[in-house]
């Protein structure tokens, strides 16, 4: 019984004194700030912590750019895609509650729910929906809710459109209407919506008091971070877009000092402040390998130690250092944030930026860095100047290859009254071509963001820029006709590496 004793407290200090971490907070202020200047980013917003509490929480920059009110630790941010742990611990929850497993089938809880293959709609399980391994390839049908005035169900109707990539539990995909589908598994099992089960199981036992999942609600608040697209190598602010239909993918908004509460609660195994909010056998079902994902040329040169690199439940996860990392980001535009949490050394962080440059990445490895050997340098920061100067000499080729393959001195082959007309997919919807001030202007119907005048590019091609979404490069629409001269389909093409509208089959009402 001694020797127990002795070991017991033995084993409780060495856990002690293995979370400890001194923050030097001043020269850790200083390369913080140093990144997010060199990087051009208006504001960010940085918390660390350890197990029990919040060792770091500071917030750098402004709000907006050009204006001087600054950021803080409870400055709110879109989170985006960090949503997707909430959304899997909500149904963590339910599993410990014996109300779901994760190997049941989907259409139990979603009689109506419908994949490409009637195969997968059969097989497909709650962990399918949250480890990505359903066939699709990695964004595929974003275009159904980004920006766009569908509903959550008739998001996931459409989905029944998508046809997958690879095969069903194959290869790695990520998708956001999956995870829409999981929290909506969370609806019909609670009879409450999965925004109020979010807020109750899990933001109000958090005393994440400012933390909400529609931007309705945020931008109610007062200390709102705005949203930044980089124009002509300039911040221009842009309106936050309603994510409220791909809700458990995606809406919620958060600050670093809600975030690190959290991230406490991971590092302790679903518990916080000795409340059990979900249990350790389900954290470890969250954060275990589900599905493999390739490890890109990319990635490798960053960490030539990674050994793996997998999703769990909602989380990624990956070596880096030999320790095991339980992370993921957020891409919104405008926005783009970024949770780890280091379970061995007890150690976590919350990263949340408010414009698209490379800050979030370079703030990630330096923190990881210190917190795992204790070099606080510049290094990444460094490291990410040249691979942006190797992307945006990449850029220019890739635009001048574009321009050189116009085809100078051709005409439309008809009128352009010809080119009007409705134009439909299963996928989307309808998109509206039509003369406007004598120019040919395109609308999809139901994004009312992705509208603009089509300018003659060479033959039946036309270049088209959507004004109101300024991150999106100009791209293509060409017309497509049959042998009698009518023209049946248009075909889109807006190269980028969110949004895939070749996937869009668009042909002609009669």
């Amino acid at each position: 019984m001694k020797r127990f004793l002795i070991l017991k407290l033995f084993c409780f200090l060495f856990s002690f004194l293995f979370s400890q971490t001194d923050i030097d907070a001043t020269k850790l202020d200083d390369v913080l700030e140093k990144i997010r200047q060199t990087y051009n980013t208006p504001g960010m917003a940085i918390a660390i912590v350890d197990n029990q509490k919040i060792l770091y929480a500071k917030g750098f920059g402004y709000l907006e750019e050009g204006k001087r009110r600054k950021v803080s630790e409870n400055t709110n941010f879109a989170i985006a895609s960090n949503t997707k742990a909430f959304t899997a611990t909500a149904l963590a929850i339910l599993v410990d509650e014996n109300r779901i497993s994760w190997d049941d089938k989907v259409t139990k809880y979603i009689p109506w729910f419908k994949l490409y293959d009637p195969f997968v709609t059969e097989q497909i399980t709650v962990r399918d929906l949250l480890c990505h391994r359903t066939g699709l390839k990695t964004f595929s049908g974003d275009l159904i809710w980004y920006a766009s005035d569908y509903s959550r169900e008739e998001v996931i109707r459409r989905a029944a459109y998508l046809k997958p990539q690879y095969g069903f539990r194959e290869k790695f995909g990520y998708s956001n209407i999956m995870y829409l589908a999981a929290g909506i598994i969370v609806e019909y099992v609670t009879d409450t919506t999965w925004d109020d089960f979010i807020k109750h199981r899990i933001f109000e036992p958090l005393e994440m008091n400012r933390t909400n999942t529609s931007i309705t609600v945020n931008s109610q608040l007062d200390n709102v971070a705005s949203c930044h697209a980089f124009v002509d190598d300039k911040n221009l602010v842009i309106p936050y877009i309603n994510w409220d239909n791909i809700g458990p993918a995606g809406s919620i908004n958060s600050n670093v000092n809600d975030l690190a509460k959290w991230l406490i609660l991971n590092l302790n195994k679903g518990k916080f402040k000795g409340k059990q909010i979900f249990s350790e056998k389900q954290y470890n079902e969250l954060t275990k390998p589900h599905t493999i994902i390739d490890i890109s040329p990319f990635s490798k040169s960053i960490n030539p130690s990674t050994h793996f690199k997998a999703y769990g439940l909602g989380w990624t996860l990956y070596d880096y250092k030999s320790f095991f990392i339980v992370t993921h980001n957020g891409g919104y535009d405008g926005m783009i944030s970024q949770t780890v949490f280091i379970p061995e050394k007890n150690l976590g962080f919350v990263i949340l930026t408010n414009n698209m440059a490379y800050t979030y990445n370079v703030v990630m490895l330096t923190l990881l860095d210190y917190l795992i050997d204790n070099s606080l340098d510049l290094y990444w920061s460094n490291y990410f100047l040249k691979v942006k100067q190797w992307v945006s000499n990449q850029d220019k080729e890739e635009k001048e290859k574009w321009e050189t393959s116009r085809v100078k001195n051709t005409q439309p082959s008809f009128n352009l009254e010809t080119y009007c007309g409705v134009y439909s997919s299963d996928i989307y919807g309808e998109v509206k071509v039509s003369l406007k001030d004598k120019k040919l202007y395109l609308e999809m119907i139901h994004t009312s963001i992705y509208q603009g005048y089509l300018k003659h590019w060479h033959y039946d091609v036309f270049s088209i820029k959507f004004d109101q979404a300024p991150s999106l490069p100009a791209g293509t629409v060409q017309f497509i006709s049959d042998k009698y001269g009518n023209v049946t389909e248009i075909r889109i093409d807006i190269p980028n590496p969110d949004f895939d509208f070749t996937e869009l089959k668009l042909y002609k009402h009669n």
